[in-house]
């Protein structure tokens, strides 16, 4: 199994016969390099949404058009991009789960916004999600953005996350103390990623704090853009 970062939100992860793009937001993203768009995409199977906001959903229609693959995610939003673009879409909801290429892909709750830019504004998309992807041994939390929520509790005792890729950047989302907190709290990990952080200067820069705040045993992976984890 490989995690690979695309910047920002963005991750690939292949993972049994899967290759999930998650909220893969590559076009003026500044820490994606643009001539390498097509290693990035390189065997796709599925483009995975956690929300609407443009730094998480800008590509990812395109995307799945390009490479004639479904948008997987919550149904107003998958079908909102369905009925504009003519895009194969999974639409499902929280507490569901779907199977990809051998991956189980259960949507869990998230405490954030979601919407979408129009020519008239943004406009409501759906709501806000994570993930729980679930192959080859592992459980994969992928947090969405998100601030620390009591749900994250039972999230954490069901479905028992090994690898926790964690919104830490502050402002928009939990900053690395409070994904730290919200960690040791409700989950056992094994390894955390952090991300939407070092996009902008508004954003954390290192995740020294998030590794500060984990128990011993728990492994901090800072990720590089296009450099695959492998597990």
């Amino acid at each position: 199994m490989q995690i690979t970062w695309l910047g920002h939100s963005g991750f690939r992860i292949q993972i049994e016969q899967a290759t999930l793009l998650i909220d893969p937001w590559i076009t003026g993203n500044p820490m994606f390099p643009a001539d390498r768009r097509a290693e990035a995409l390189e065997g796709v199977t599925h483009v995975l949404l956690t929300h609407g906001h443009g730094d998480h959903s800008g590509d990812a229609a395109a995307i799945a058009l390009e490479k004639s693959v479904p948008l997987v995610g919550i149904y107003d939003l998958v079908t909102w991009y369905k009925e504009r673009q003519q895009v194969e879409i999974i639409g499902f909801n929280k507490g569901g789960t779907v199977t990809l290429g051998g991956a189980r892909v259960t949507m869990v709750n998230a405490s954030h916004s979601s919407s979408v830019a129009t020519p008239n504004g943004p406009i409501a998309a759906g709501s806000e999600a994570g993930f729980m992807i679930a192959g080859e041994g592992h459980t994969i939390y992928v947090s969405g953005d998100t601030d620390i929520m009591a749900d994250m509790a039972w999230m954490g005792e069901l479905h028992q996350p090994d690898i926790g890729i964690l919104s830490a950047g502050g402002h928009f989302t939990m900053d690395m103390t409070r994904a730290a907190w919200a960690a040791r709290k409700y989950f056992n990990f094994s390894w955390v990623i952090p991300c939407h952080y070092r996009t902008f200067p508004l954003l954390a820069q290192d995740a020294a704090e998030l590794r500060a705040g984990l128990p011993p045993g728990t492994t901090v992976i800072e990720p590089e853009v296009l450099d695959p984890i492998t597990f």
